[in-house]
């Protein structure tokens, strides 16, 4: 006859399944929880970040505008420091050279909300320097200037804007189509060289101009000043991912307290007699 195990030594096998059982679910667990609560963390953290960044943005374009720094200074513009501050300069559009940047939605022009293209027109100073200008937004079925002649203005205008640096570049960014004039990043460097302006590089601006004033005849193309309108819902995506953890522990507390009760009360199998 084969030998039955005994009883205690079949409670004994129970109660080293469950430690493995529980050991198994432990591990992973608290690898998740400690995923979770880092990511409520760098939450926490881009809010206080984002938060800073609203306000010094909010301070430069509440700023009223200075005179636009001579070409011999701009190699001392820092990005970090003189993005969206507000600048006056006066110059001359050099119209026959304008390029259509494909208008994506912007959180800084709310105002924008139809399919269509940002005017960038090279302007020229008095000497000889020039500033690529974002004049504003055409909707797609005025691309064409003739369509909008009276915004072509020839004469020297004041132009009132905040300084912006180029977009950066993705794996994913369009390739920009200079041969039928249409451009999916706001590079000035890129739409200079494309348009032959010159004739010396540092002649062009290393950043452009985001026009806010004034209004040209026609109200085309429409300048607009920028607004901070940035999202910050850092503080809900913080508490969802704290809150995931929480659950994860008290799902883990429940489940190991009501399994360790059920082995604790469960009835040891009878002999046979």
């Amino acid at each position: 006859m084969t030998a039955r195990p005994s009883a205690g030594t079949a409670q004994h096998d129970r109660a080293a399944r469950r430690k493995r059982s529980w050991l198994g679910l432990f591990v992973p667990s608290l690898l998740a929880f400690a995923v979770l609560i880092a990511l409520g963390t760098w939450q926490i953290e881009r809010k206080a970040w984002k938060g800073a960044l609203i306000a010094s943005l909010t301070e430069r374009l509440a700023a009223p505008p200075q005179t636009l720094a001579p070409a011999a200074d701009w190699g001392k513009l820092d990005r970090a420091r003189d993005e969206y501050r507000r600048v006056r300069f006066a110059a001359t559009f050099d119209n026959d050279r304008e390029a259509l940047v494909f208008a994506a939605a912007s959180a800084f022009r709310p105002d924008v909300v139809l399919p269509g293209y940002w005017v960038f027109t090279p302007a020229r100073r008095a000497d000889g320097s020039i500033i690529v200008v974002n004049r504003g937004f055409v909707p797609d079925g005025r691309r064409d200037p003739k369509s909008r002649a009276e915004g072509q203005i020839s004469q020297p205008v004041e132009i009132i804007g905040a300084l912006r640096w180029p977009d950066e570049r993705y794996w994913f960014t369009p390739a920009d189509d200079p041969a039928h004039n249409l451009w999916f990043t706001r590079d000035p460097a890129a739409i200079a060289a494309a348009k032959g302006l010159g004739p010396r590089p540092d002649a062009v601006a290393p950043f452009y101009v985001e026009q806010e004033a004034s209004i040209p005849p026609g109200g085309l193309p429409q300048p607009g000043k920028l607004v901070v309108a940035l999202p910050d819902n850092h503080l809900q995506y913080a508490v969802t991912w704290y809150g995931l953890a929480a659950a994860l522990a008290a799902v883990f507390g429940v489940w190991t307290f009501t399994s360790g009760g059920r082995t604790a009360h469960a009835k040891p199998p009878q002999a046979d007699r």
